[in-house]
């Protein structure tokens, strides 16, 4: 069977995506996972156990994530025994994704991180988060001199260490520009090699994503601290995570986070699947493999027990099910052609293919002759025109797509 068309792919899509967009349309971008810590604040969820840490963490190496934060040592002890394991798994198999851990500007979340760094013989990246915009500052009774003198000492406690410093600042999007330079220029003097701009309550617009970094790059520049590397951090309360993080990328950003399956406080993250699915698509992970995208959100679903929407993108049962009649019929005059490429794009914007599943074709109230004859010939069943008739018939009395076992029973009801 073919891979390719027989006539060139541009003239059977027109790609409107393509008409006007920056080429390379993206850069190098590294990822990073945030399931393990920020993942779980989702009140559903629940914590996974080691062994389910340590699967996650080896499916993250194998689709080329390139750093995770993996929990909060400072907040209890199971999570810093789980941290410690996990950085020990990381180290005893010469994995190249690095750990990093959270805690706030507070020199007791801290100290942790250096204990478990020391012990597992590798520097975890500390990213320390503090509250920034005037509404966190006013409900909390806080000053900009107070998170100053508060920032620098938990950063100058594990730069001392020899730990690399991400500085957080939470609620990004929605604090003053005269406070974030202050906070930016005191916590670069103090040795922070990252700075995280975060859109905590999902607040951000694709303009608001695009105006924050271009500014602090801007300030970046008059700092003369062109080392200093940014990470994007968002959620996705008004529905636009996934569009806001591409506009990330699309400025430059270093790292962009992300959480399988999107988990996260309230509605939650940008889920980092989809982040990486829409990269791929775009031609900007070319010699990335992603074939183990999807065992990795299959895993991290039962790990934190919060199960896969049929509808969801990629992963869901239905990402790649019809039971339409004119859908499925045009999808089997596709394979008919012998052409899996043809077939994959007919009724699909993403290959399934690509990531390791296929169409699947169903028979429901909606369906044609097509479906029938489809799922027959995929039995093994001889697709006669009295038997297709039958089952198609009685499809359109339900209310729903058949089951199998009750597509077998008509078969066997059909027969003499």
């Amino acid at each position: 069977m073919s891979t390719l068309p027989a006539t060139p792919q541009d003239d059977l899509i027109y790609d409107w995506n393509e008409v006007g967009r920056r080429h390379p349309p993206f850069g190098r971008v590294e990822f990073f996972d945030e399931t393990l810590r920020d993942g779980l604040q989702n009140p559903s969820v629940k914590d996974p156990s080691i062994e389910e840490k340590l699967q996650l963490i080896h499916l993250m190496e194998k689709l080329g994530i390139d750093a995770a934060d993996i929990g909060l040592p400072g907040s209890t002890r199971r999570a810093f025994d789980d941290v410690l394991r996990m950085c020990q798994e990381i180290v005893s198999s010469k994995l190249k994704i690095r750990p990093a851990a959270a805690g706030r500007t507070v020199v007791g979340d801290i100290v942790p991180m250096v204990e478990v760094s020391q012990k597992a013989g590798i520097a975890l990246e500390v990213y320390t988060f503090i509250g920034s915009s005037p509404i966190r500052l006013f409900a909390e009774g806080w000053d900009v001199e107070r998170l100053l003198k508060q920032s620098a000492e938990a950063i100058d406690v594990a730069v001392k260490n020899g730990l690399p410093v991400a500085y957080v600042t939470e609620d990004t999007v929605r604090s003053r520009p005269e406070v974030l330079a202050a906070l930016f220029k005191n916590a670069i003097d103090h040795g922070a090699e990252r700075l995280v701009l975060c859109d905590t309550v999902g607040h951000a617009t694709p303009d608001g994503t695009r105006n924050l970094i271009r500014w602090t790059k801007n300030l970046l520049s008059a700092y003369g601290a062109h080392h200093i590397k940014l990470d994007y951090h968002n959620h996705n309360d008004r529905g636009l995570g996934l569009v806001n993080a591409l506009t990330a990328v699309e400025e430059g950003i270093d790292r962009i986070h992300g959480t399988a399956l999107g988990i996260g406080e309230r509605v939650g993250n940008t889920a980092i699947e989809l982040i990486l699915l829409n990269l791929k698509l775009a031609g900007a992970l070319e010699h990335q493999d992603l074939s183990d995208l999807i065992a990795y959100c299959e895993l991290a679903g039962r790990a934190v027990a919060m199960p896969v929407p049929v509808n969801y993108p990629l992963v869901g049962a239905d990402a790649f099910r019809t039971s339409t009649g004119v859908h499925a019929a045009a999808i089997i005059k596709a394979q008919a052609k012998g052409d899996t490429w043809l077939a994959d794009r007919i009724y699909s914007g993403v290959p399934a293919a690509m990531f390791g599943r296929g169409q699947a074709i169903e028979i429901g109230p909606m369906s044609g002759a097509s479906n029938v004859q489809h799922w027959l010939r995929s039995h093994k069943i001889e697709p006669e025109p009295a038997l297709v008739q039958s089952i198609l018939q009685a499809a359109k009395t339900h209310a729903r797509v058949l089951q199998h076992d009750e597509l077998l029973s008509l078969v066997a009801s059909s027969r003499p």
